[in-house]
């Protein structure tokens, strides 16, 4: 398994995002993103959510030491409170101004930063067996890592902005019923045959096979800010690629209703239950989701870091210290936090 998180580079004393400098990124543990004002953070193949935590964790040391060389700080969280999106410089590598020139305002709003989780799986069938399998899970996923109140200085209603951002996109949400890998295979290629993207990698879908790394991708949390969330919310997801159970396409009907749920809610959301037989609320599915794979969870050694989802509120904490005391001691916080 191995995990990629996404950061905010802002100036040390405006708390302006500021470009990340681009010699210290070597395009593998260090990557650029779609603005410069944004670096990558990509773990090595790890054997277990602590080591890759660990790894983590020193990379985000190693990139705050070469950013407070500059003067600069880094965040973790799914939108930077006072940011204008449309105004932040796209990075100068070929392909990724050739998707900003080709998505135009689509691209230019995708200012936002998330938990991306690859899970090891064992045949290119068994992927898209897992996919379905976990995908009524995802927004309950969403709804825990919401951590994006603000856009542009402002509260936006929702609890996870950049969750709405993405739909911005082509080929984001779930991603369609296929009947077996050789179908997404070609449906892939075929994008890249026509010219609409480059790579496969140009697909946005909250769960994504990712062929090169022999992983399930899972893209649907917002960026948590303190490491102890990334932890948790990586062991549910390595757990719940392993221990879900399988039941064949999932509904995409309920899917759309209850990301769009836990985008605007997070926390509070009510999300119909993944049987489609009544509303839960997040808590309650949390539970019972959490008592089904804690066996998993032990034995793949990520129990004990799940703790924090109990009482896991991003957004809410945000909301709550912004209206206290503005946008400013806000920032101030998400970036000691991180």
């Amino acid at each position: 398994m191995g995990i990629e998180e996404e950061l905010f580079c802002l100036d040390a004393e405006t708390l302006e995002p500021a470009a990340f400098p681009t010699e210290h990124l070597d395009g593998e543990r260090l990557k650029a993103e779609l603005f410069t004002t944004m670096v990558e953070l990509a773990t090595p193949v790890c054997a277990t959510v602590e080591e890759a935590i660990a790894e983590l964790a020193k990379l985000r040391a190693q990139a705050k030491e070469l950013a407070a060389e500059q003067g600069l700080v880094l965040a973790a969280a799914g939108t930077w409170p006072p940011a204008v999106p449309e105004e932040q410089p796209v990075t100068a590598e070929e392909v990724l101004r050739r998707f900003a020139d080709y998505a135009g305002p689509s691209a230019r709003r995708q200012y936002c930063c998330g938990l991306h989780v690859h899970v090891g799986v064992e045949s290119a069938e068994a992927c898209m067996e897992r996919l379905e399998a976990v995908l009524p899970w995802l927004p309950l996923v969403l709804a825990l890592s919401a951590n994006s109140p603000y856009l542009a200085g402002q509260e936006t209603g929702l609890a996870s902005t950049r969750a709405e951002i993405l739909t911005l996109l082509p080929r984001t949400g779930a991603p369609p019923v296929f009947g077996s890998y050789a179908d997404w295979e070609r449906f892939a290629k075929r994008l890249v045959e026509l010219g609409l993207a480059d790579s496969y990698a140009r697909i946005w879908w909250d769960a994504r096979p990712h062929p090169r790394y022999g992983t399930l991708e899972l893209r649907m949390p917002d960026q948590p800010t303190r490491l102890d969330a990334t932890a948790a919310l990586t062991a549910l997801l390595q757990a719940l690629v392993a221990g879900a159970e399988p039941g064949g396409p999932a509904d995409r009907g309920l899917y759309a209703q209850n990301r769009w749920a836990a985008l605007r809610f997070g926390r509070a959301a009510e999300l119909v239950h993944p049987d489609g037989s009544r509303l839960v609320p997040v808590s309650a599915l949390l539970d019972e989701l959490l008592e089904g794979l804690e066996p998993v969870a032990r034995r793949l050694g990520g129990s004990h870091l799940l703790a924090p989802l109990a009482e896991l509120d991003q957004a809410g904490e945000q909301l709550e210290l912004g209206r206290r005391e503005g946008l400013r001691p806000l920032c101030e916080s998400l970036v000691e936090l991180t």
